[in-house]
C-alpha cells in the first residue's frame, strides 16, 4: 500500500463500472480525499457522479458491476462484498439527495440516529450521543421535536437528520450526494456552514457531489469535474473556477448565474452523450468549439496545468476565460416597469389558508401583483414563505383562497375546474417536482401532445409534430418521445414538464422552482428558451425560486415573501444591489456566489 493511501481518508484509483454487456458507465476514475478536506465532484446529470460515489460502498444498480479499480478508505483496502459491508457506516457513510425517501417513515427521527449508533458504536450511550449529534447539526433536542416522524419535518430538517446519522459512526469519509438541492438559500447556508464546522472541528473528510458550482465554490477545497463517465479536470477550487482549462468546465462556469454579478449566461451547445454513446475520441468533442481532428480519434491523456491541477484536453491552452463574453443584461439591471405593455395578469389581495381538523393556518395574506405582456415577476423567499401557495392559488389549485385574479382584464375563477378551456390554455403551471407531475402510464409523447390536442384543437398528426419541436427546444433527443417518465432522470423529467406547458401556447406560465433540479448547463438553456419566448411571443412569467442568481438573470421585478406576506418589492436590480428589508438582506447574505468566493480568494492571497 502506498504512503498516500495510508494517510488519505480515501484513495480510489482506476475505478471502472460497466453494464452487464461490458458497456462502461464510468472509467479510469482516480480520487483522493485527505482528512479535513472536502472534494467537490461536479458534472451534469448522467456524467457518472452518483455511480462513482456508490462504487465506494460496493453498491451498484441492477445490471451494473464494478470491474476494475482499487478503493482504500482510512488505510483499509475494500474488496469483496464482506469487506464493503463491514465498511459501510463504520468507514464511509452516505447522505442522500432525497432525505424524505431515505428516512424510515415509521421511526421517529431521533431513533433513526440511535439505530446508526447501535449498529456501529455499541459501546456508546446511544441516547446521549444522539442528543449531541442533533445539537452538532443545529437541530432542537426537545422531546417535542426528537419524537417527530420524518414527514413532520421540513426538507432542511430532514437533511440535517441524515447528516447526523452519517456522523454517528464517526466514519473516515462522508459522501454527500446533492444534499442541498431544492433547499432554500437560508437552509442551504445553514447546512453548508455546519459541514464546514464539522470539517474543521472533527477533521472530517467529505466527497460533496453537486451540479451547483456556486455551492461548491463555498465549500470545497478541490474540485473534480466529470463528463461522460470520466474525470476531465481536477485541481484546487480556486484554480479550476478562476481559470478552467477544459472547455467543458469553462462551459459550466459560464452557465452558472450569479446574483452579485448579473450577466448573460452562455448555454453550451448540444447535449451530453449517454451510456453506450461514447465516441472513440473525446466525448465532449461534438459540443466543443476548440475541437481538432485528433479530438475525434483518441481520448486525451492527462496533462499537468500546474503541480496540483490536471486536465484531459488536447487544446486546453486555447480555452478562453469564462468571463470573455459575459455582459450585464440591461433588461435585468436597469429596465423599469413595463407601462407600454398591457397587463396580462393581475392579482389582488390574495388570502389562502391551510385547514385541518384542529386548526386553520394562514399561508398567504394580501398578496397583490401585476405581470405585463412579456414580463417576468419573481417570487423569492425561504421554504414556508408562501411562494408556492401563491402560485397554486393563481393556478386555481388551492381550495381555501379568497381574492381577485384578472387574466387579460377579465375575472378568472379561483378554482381551476370552473375555468374554461381557453382560460386553462392561457395560464399554465410547471411544478417543482417532476416525479409527481407526469403520469407514469403515459409516454413522453402522450404527455406533451395532450395540451396541444385538447387545449389548442390540434390534430393528432399536428400534435406529434409539435412534440418533436418542443423536445428539441428543451434539449431532449427525439427518441425521448417513446420513453416513460420512470426511464428518465429528474432533469429530463423536468424538461418534459416544461415542454408540456409550452405545448398549450400559454400567455402566462407559473414556474415553481422549475430549475432547482436541473444542471447549470440545462438551466442556462431553459432560461435562454424562456427569454426567447418572452421576446418572440410575449410570454409572461411568474417565476418562483430560491435561486437569486436565476432571479438576476431572468426577472425584471422581484417580490420577497416572508411568512406569507410581501416584505419588499421592486426592480430586481435595486433589490439585489440595495435591499431595504432585513429579511431580504439575510437572503442575499446566504446566497452562494462564485464571485463572492473569488473575492475571498483574493483577500486570502493578499493577506
Amino acid at each position: 500500500m502506498s504512503s498516500a493511501s495510508a494517510s488519505s481518508a480515501l484513495e480510489a484509483s482506476g475505478i471502472r463500472v460497466e453494464l452487464d454487456d461490458g458497456t462502461p458507465v464510468v472509467d479510469g476514475i482516480d480520487l483522493r480525499v485527505n482528512p479535513g478536506e472536502i472534494l467537490g465532484l461536479v458534472g451534469e446529470s448522467g456524467s457518472g457522479k452518483t455511480t462513482t460515489a456508490l462504487s465506494l460502498f460496493g453498491h451498484s444498480g441492477r445490471g451494473i458491476v464494478m470491474t476494475a479499480g482499487e478503493i482504500v478508505v482510512d488505510g483499509e483496502v475494500l474488496e469483496g462484498d464482506r469487506r464493503f459491508q463491514q465498511a459501510r457506516g463504520r468507514l464511509v457513510s452516505y447522505t442522500p439527495q432525497n432525505p424524505g425517501a431515505a428516512l424510515n417513515p415509521s421511526r421517529r427521527v431521533m431513533q433513526s440516529v440511535q439505530d446508526m449508533i447501535a449498529a456501529h458504536r455499541r459501546e456508546a450511550d446511544a441516547e446521549q450521543l444522539s442528543v449531541q449529534l442533533f445539537e452538532r447539526v443545529g437541530l432542537p433536542v426537545e422531546r417535542s421535536f426528537t419524537e417527530r416522524y420524518p414527514h413532520q419535518l421540513s426538507g432542511g430538517q430532514q437533511q440535517r437528520v441524515c447528516i447526523a446519522a452519517s456522523l454517528a459512526p464517526e466514519p473516515a469519509l462522508i459522501v454527500l450526494d446533492e444534499p442541498t438541492t431544492g433547499l432554500d438559500v437560508v437552509t442551504q447556508d445553514r447546512i453548508l456552514k455546519e459541514l464546514l464546522r464539522l470539517r474543521d472541528e472533527q477533521n472530517a473528510a467529505m466527497l460533496y457531489i453537486t451540479h451547483d458550482l456556486a455551492v461548491v465554490s463555498q465549500i470545497a477545497s478541490r474540485i473534480a469535474v466529470m463528463y461522460a463517465g470520466r474525470i476531465v479536470e481536477q485541481g484546487p477550487t480556486e484554480s479550476v473556477l478562476r481559470e478552467p482549462r477544459h472547455p467543458y468546465t469553462r462551459g459550466l462556469v459560464a452557465s452558472t448565474p450569479d446574483h452579485r454579478r448579473p450577466r448573460t449566461l452562455e448555454p453550451m451547445p448540444g447535449v451530453s452523450v449517454g451510456v453506450g454513446e461514447w465516441p472513440q475520441g473525446c466525448p465532449f468533442a461534438p459540443r466543443c468549439p476548440q475541437r481538432v481532428d485528433r479530438c475525434e480519434t483518441a481520448f486525451p491523456p492527462t496533462e499537468q496545468v500546474t503541480a496540483d491541477h490536471d486536465v484531459r484536453c488536447y487544446e486546453w491552452r486555447q480555452t478562453p476565460p469564462a468571463t470573455a463574453h459575459s455582459v450585464v443584461p440591461g433588461n435585468v439591471k436597469s429596465q423599469e416597469e413595463h407601462p407600454q405593455e398591457p397587463v396580462v395578469l393581475e392579482v389582488r389581495a390574495l388570502h389562502a389558508e391551510y385547514r385541518s381538523r384542529h386548526e386553520t393556518m394562514v399561508a398567504i395574506e394580501d398578496i397583490s401583483l401585476t405581470v405585463e405582456r412579456g414580463a417576468c415577476v419573481a417570487l423569492v423567499g425561504e421554504s414556508g414563505s408562501g411562494k408556492t401557495t401563491t402560485g397554486r392559488v393563481i393556478a386555481g389549485l388551492h381550495p381555501n383562497a379568497t381574492g381577485e385574479i384578472l387574466l387579460q382584464g377579465k375575472p378568472l375563477p379561483l378554482h381551476a375546474r370552473r375555468r374554461s378551456a381557453e382560460q386553462r390554455r392561457c395560464l399554465q403551471i410547471i411544478f417543482q417536482n417532476p416525479y409527481q407531475a407526469l403520469n407514469p402510464r403515459h409516454t413522453v409523447a402522450e404527455e406533451v401532445a395532450r395540451p396541444a390536442h385538447v387545449l389548442r384543437g390540434m390534430s393528432r398528426r399536428g400534435a406529434r409534430e409539435e412534440v418533436r419541436r418542443l423536445l428539441e427546444a428543451v434539449r431532449l433527443p427525439a427518441a425521448t418521445a417513446r420513453r416513460y417518465p420512470r426511464e428518465l432522470s429528474g432533469g429530463e423529467r423536468q424538461r418534459v414538464a416544461i415542454a408540456r406547458a409550452l405545448a398549450a401556447e400559454p400567455e402566462v406560465i407559473i414556474c415553481d422552482e422549475i430549475t432547482s433540479a436541473l444542471d447549470v448547463s440545462v438551466q442556462a438553456v431553459i432560461l435562454e428558451l424562456l427569454r426567447e419566448l418572452r421576446h418572440d411571443l410575449g410570454l409572461s412569467l411568474v417565476f418562483i425560486t430560491h435561486d437569486l442568481g436565476v432571479v438576476a438573470t431572468i426577472a425584471e421585478r422581484t417580490l420577497v415573501l416572508e411568512n406569507g406576506v410581501i416584505c419588499e418589492r421592486g426592480s430586481t436590480g435595486s433589490i439585489l444591489e440595495s435591499p431595504q428589508h432585513p429579511y431580504t438582506r439575510r437572503l442575499l447574505a446566504a446566497a452562494p456566489s462564485i464571485s463572492l468566493a473569488a473575492e475571498s480568494w483574493t483577500l486570502q492571497g493578499s493577506g
